[in-house]
């Protein structure tokens, strides 16, 4: 199929490499021009055959608003766009309001897959009507990590930014459990080689993980973590976890305290908040400060 894939930044542009190899034809825009395909989105949508599916992966907020607005004056009836970024549910129930009225579906999906994902594949969880969903499946089956799990029809519009937001606040939650463990051992003089004691866990205990994994390369990196400074920063998704649990009075003790901790990196030179940023930069590219 033909897909138009809006931002390619470390995602974008390796799902835009993974949908090609796939078989299917990606025409992208990015506002910088070295990566870019076309360059507007209207050149975009020119080049697309109708009923299009456009794809858009930017920043969430105004970024994203904007997009979809210009995409709503550009794309025609039975065309559908894809919000692939980090939005908040909230948002997406608008998003597809607004399109509807123009006779445009929506579809949200959570991804999950960062720098990784060209080579392993993307975990999807998406929402939006049926109808919509399947005109969007020949590009999640592309994206998708090989075998029979990695994607999900979550349910409706909204479900698969809301489910993608529960899965990072679990991720905020276990990378602090990893942290803390790790400064305890690094604490006690008793243990000489904490680095050895988090790859012996990679196998045969209950508590390995990915995110173990790539504790692991961290620390083959730098033993210590001596080149990074404490502090991490919040995508914003385990804010709007805690905030969803307070309104529906599900109670998160592990996942909100993962996230004052993370707002307590900001206050001083935290070494737990070392090991956060060095697992976000291993699994995400994001950026990490160095003393």
């Amino acid at each position: 199929m033909e897909l138009g894939l809006v931002g390619l930044g470390k995602m974008g542009g390796n799902m835009r490499e993974r949908i090609r190899r796939a078989g299917h034809t990606v025409v992208g825009y990015d506002r910088n021009p070295d990566v870019a395909d076309v360059h507007s989105l209207e050149e975009l949508v020119g080049k697309l055959s109708a009923p299009r599916v456009v794809w858009v992966m930017v920043p969430a907020g105004e970024p994203t608003q904007s997009t979809v607005d210009e995409l709503a004056e550009l794309l025609e009836p039975g065309d559908v766009v894809v919000d692939g970024g980090n939005s908040r549910w909230t948002d997406d129930e608008k998003h597809a309001g607004e399109l509807a009225a123009k006779g445009i579906g929506f579809v949200d999906c959570g991804v999950s897959g960062g720098v990784w994902g060209l080579e392993n594949g993307y975990a999807l969880m998406y929402g939006g009507d049926a109808e919509h969903v399947a005109r969007v499946q020949p590009v999640f089956d592309a994206l998708k990590p090989e075998g029979d799990f990695g994607s999900v029809h979550a349910g409706k519009v909204g479900a698969g930014h809301f489910a993608k937001m529960v899965h990072n606040g679990i991720e905020y939650a276990m990378m602090q459990a990893y942290a803390e463990g790790w400064e305890l051992l690094e604490k006690v003089d008793s243990v000489t080689d904490v680095r050895e004691v988090f790859r012996s866990w990679q196998e045969g205990t209950v508590i390995r993980s990915w995110l173990l994994d790539l504790a692991v390369n961290a620390l083959d990196e730098d033993e210590h973590l001596d080149d990074l400074r404490g502090y991490a920063q919040d995508s914003g998704e385990g804010r709007w976890t805690v905030e969803a649990a307070i309104d529906n009075a599900v109670p998160l003790p592990a996942i909100t305290a993962s996230l004052f901790a993370r707002f307590a990196s900001r206050q001083e030179d935290s070494p737990q908040m070392k090991m956060i940023a060095a697992l976000r930069n291993q699994f995400g590219g994001h950026a990490v400060e160095k003393k």
